[in-house]
């Protein structure tokens, strides 16, 4: 098997024993993505909308790094921490991912790293 860890400087390093992201054939995984700042390494202040804008953002950082866009996304995963504020995070969610929009599930989690609010996974097809 033939993989590839992907990483940049665009998206916050990992917090722990994974890489940003792995390629392998015509796929890219995409690790979990908390609201980190990668300028500042710390966590976005604020509410599940402002944080899931951060980890759309970072999603897309790592995405372009390897010359893809949204467009490539194939599957997403949102963990959010509460699911009634499912409707303000779907509403940033749809300015960074727009149609022709990739196959997606929300899961409330009652953690996540860094106590964050959103925590954004991907699959892309490169």
């Amino acid at each position: 098997m033939n993989k590839q860890v992907v990483s940049t400087d665009k998206a916050p390093a990992a917090v722990g024993p994974y890489s940003q992201a792995i390629k392998t054939g015509n796929l890219m995984f995409l690790s979990g993505q908390v609201p980190i700042d990668p300028a500042t390494g710390k966590l976005v202040e604020g509410d599940a909308a402002t944080q899931a804008a951060q980890s759309c953002k970072n999603v897309l950082a790592i995405l372009e790094s390897q010359g893809l866009t949204a467009e490539n996304l194939v599957k997403v995963t949102v963990f959010i921490t509460d699911i009634s504020k499912f409707g303000s995070v779907n509403e940033v969610y749809k300015q960074y991912f727009t149609a022709p929009c990739p196959a997606r599930s929300c899961v409330e989690v009652s953690a996540l790293p860094l106590g964050a609010k959103v925590e954004i996974e991907a699959i892309a097809a490169c």
